[in-house]
């Protein structure tokens, strides 16, 4: 996430908890990709799982960022 979109999450999440819960949820499944990529060995079902994680993140990025983009056409 750059910077301006880490300041709009800071100045909203206090009153938006949608906001919130997917700015948590986003930061959840990094952590647990990184924890899982940092292993020694991925088994098959690991890759597998770190796959899922990766959409998931993503799915919720893109809802984050229409919340943001809706943010930034308020303060336009």
């Amino acid at each position: 996430m750059e910077n301006s979109e880490r300041a709009l999450i800071e100045k909203y999440e206090s009153q938006d908890s949608e906001l919130r819960a997917l700015w948590q949820q986003h930061q959840d499944y990094e952590k647990m990709i990184v924890k899982l990529e940092g292993k020694p060995f991925l088994s098959p079902v690991v890759e597998q799982e770190i796959k899922e994680l990766k959409k998931k993140k993503l799915a919720g990025k893109t809802k984050l960022q229409a919340l943001l983009d809706k943010y930034r056409q308020q303060e336009a």
